[in-house]
């Protein structure tokens, strides 16, 4: 589906397939929120969904200005590979891995912490 189009233009809320990025008070947290800002806000977005949440949220691949926004957020270090959901042949884990060997982002912190790790703390 294309959004933004006259016929199919409105709001969705929509949770990032395969990947989990740090909570709000987490460290890394606003950066990543800001880092997905830059990206797509304000512009023409394409969602390729994949599933829908327990929270009524739609799982999708998001691709903003010509990006995987979720690839993107990872290979910026402001987000995780979500294991529980990416499958073990996804792309995406060669993109963490460069990510945390380049220690981009969240990579660089001494001992980061998963966002499903914070939130059951």
């Amino acid at each position: 589906m294309r959004c933004g189009e006259p016929s199919s233009f409105r709001q969705l809320k929509v949770r990032l397939a395969q990947i989990d990025a740090p909570e709000k008070a987490q460290p890394f947290g606003q950066r990543a929120k800001m880092s997905l800002s830059t990206l797509c806000f304000g512009a023409w977005a394409s969602i390729y969904t994949e599933a829908q949440d327990r929270y009524g949220r739609t799982v999708a691949r998001v691709e903003c200005r010509g990006h995987d926004a979720n690839a993107e957020q990872v290979r910026r270090g402001m987000a995780w590979v979500y294991d529980r959901y990416a499958p073990r042949a996804s792309p995406l884990h060669q993109v963490q891995a460069e990510a945390r060997t380049a220690r981009t982002g969240l990579w660089a912190d001494k001992d980061p912490v998963a966002p499903w790790e914070w939130r059951h703390r």
